[in-house]
């Protein structure tokens, strides 16, 4: 029998997939499921397709687990109750899919998502490591940033898992203390999206985007929203300046874990007689580290102004220069230009691409520090260098989203 997207299904868990859903199979067709873990049995309700996609003829189909039959020993209590399997499906808040896992095992899992990511994309012989813990606590009140929306009905609370419908949750468990205290005492907004963020000084800032919010006109039918608020984080001994809505990393030790990470990596491969390259370098903090280790002639490159100005402001004693531009853009425009040394490589999600990787290898450096927020989209670019006759010489993973299924992974590359 063939079954339909109505359906509740018994299903054996096999697996782990990138994106936090876990593999089991029916009928010879693979099943992503959520809320499971390797090794359970679990019934689990299929979540009807698009409007206008046949469930009959897709190759995959997803589910949500409704009940666990036999448990894994590494089950825990979810650590956000709201999200614990006990509730229905519907009313589960996301972002946080692994919270329902011992933490230790969350970590061998996303191990076990990079070692297939670098199999399939990478070429043979690489060894996904360890995923280090970055604390010793139990994996909770790291988020320094959380956005939060607000419904026609004036609810806040995240989004369900995979949904535009907002839960009201009564704990934010993986916020630091304060936003947590801020996101419970927001009452009476508008509809729309609000975005809290704890700087270094430890002041949380609210910051609102209500959907009948319309940006001022501006000369030659431009748009221009208000100036948002410089911040101020801090990594050791040196201070970035960065937009309160800007990018930064979420958990407060992350910069300066993958500062540190990156320094231990490039030291020995930064000759102060080449020019260094920071790509999607963002308000400059690879670019101190350049600098740091010894580096005079180096060049950080961000598609956002923004973030370019920052990066100037905060390098502004270094001899750095900060450019806006894509990095493909900016790439193109570099060939045979001078002596290259260092490259950093922290793109986004979606990773570099063989563009930029094809341009990377143009300049010839001497090594590449890869930081990655995706083990696919790294692997990929893995991939490309490899073809080209580059060494992985090292790799380092971080758990720094514990009961996420997000990690950061740093490489670096010689030829």
């Amino acid at each position: 029998m063939t079954s339909s997207p109505a359906d509740v299904l018994e299903l054996d868990i096999t697996g782990i997939a990138h994106g936090g859903t876990f593999i089991a199979r029916h009928e010879g067709r693979v099943v992503f499921v959520s809320d499971a873990i390797p090794g359970e049995r679990v019934r689990a309700r299929l979540i009807a397709p698009q409007e206008g996609a046949d469930a009959s003829t897709r190759s995959f189909w997803r589910a949500e687990t409704i009940e666990v039959l036999d448990a894994s020993e590494h089950r825990r209590p979810h650590i956000w109750a709201e999200a614990d399997v006990s509730r229905d499906p519907v009313d589960r808040p996301g972002g946080a899919d692994l919270g329902h896992i011992a933490l230790d095992r969350q970590r061998t899992l996303k191990r076990q998502v990079l070692t297939e990511a670098l199999d399939r994309f990478a070429g043979e012989g690489l060894v996904a490591p360890e995923i280090e813990a970055v604390e010793s606590g139990d994996g909770t009140g790291w988020r320094t940033r959380v956005t939060l929306h607000v419904d026609e009905a004036g609810e806040v609370g995240p989004f369900a898992a995979r949904s535009h419908r907002v839960i009201p949750v009564t704990s934010y468990p993986l916020s630091r203390p304060a936003i947590a205290e801020a996101a419970l005492a927001l009452q009476g907004e508008a509809p729309g999206r609000i975005e809290l963020v704890e700087p270094a000084d430890g002041k949380v800032r609210i910051i609102r985007r209500e959907e009948t919010e319309r940006p001022a006109r501006v000369a030659r039918g431009f748009r221009r929203r208000p100036t948002p608020e410089v911040i101020q984080e801090v990594i050791g001994d040196r201070r970035f300046e960065v937009d309160s809505t800007g990018f930064w990393q979420v958990h407060p030790r992350a910069a300066s874990v993958l500062d540190a990470a990156v320094y231990g990596i490039l030291d020995g491969h930064v000759d102060d007689e080449k020019t260094h390259y920071d790509l999607y370098g963002g308000v400059g903090l690879f670019a101190a580290t350049l600098a740091d280790l010894g580096g005079t002639d180096i060049v950080t490159v961000e598609s956002s102004a923004r973030a370019t100005e920052h990066a100037a402001a905060n390098l502004a004693p270094l001899a750095v220069n900060a450019v806006t531009a894509r990095v493909d853009a900016f790439l193109s425009s570099r060939k045979g230009a001078g002596r290259t040394g260092a490259v950093i490589l922290d793109p986004p999600r979606a990773g570099a691409g063989r563009q930029v990787v094809d341009a990377v290898h143009a300049l010839a450096p001497e090594a590449i520090a890869y930081v990655a927020c995706d083990p696919v989209a790294l692997a990929r670019d893995l991939g490309t260098f490899r073809s080209l006759g580059w060494n992985v010489d090292r790799l380092r993973g971080f758990d720094l989203f514990p009961h996420s299924h997000h990690f950061e992974v740093v490489a670096l590359l010689t030829r």
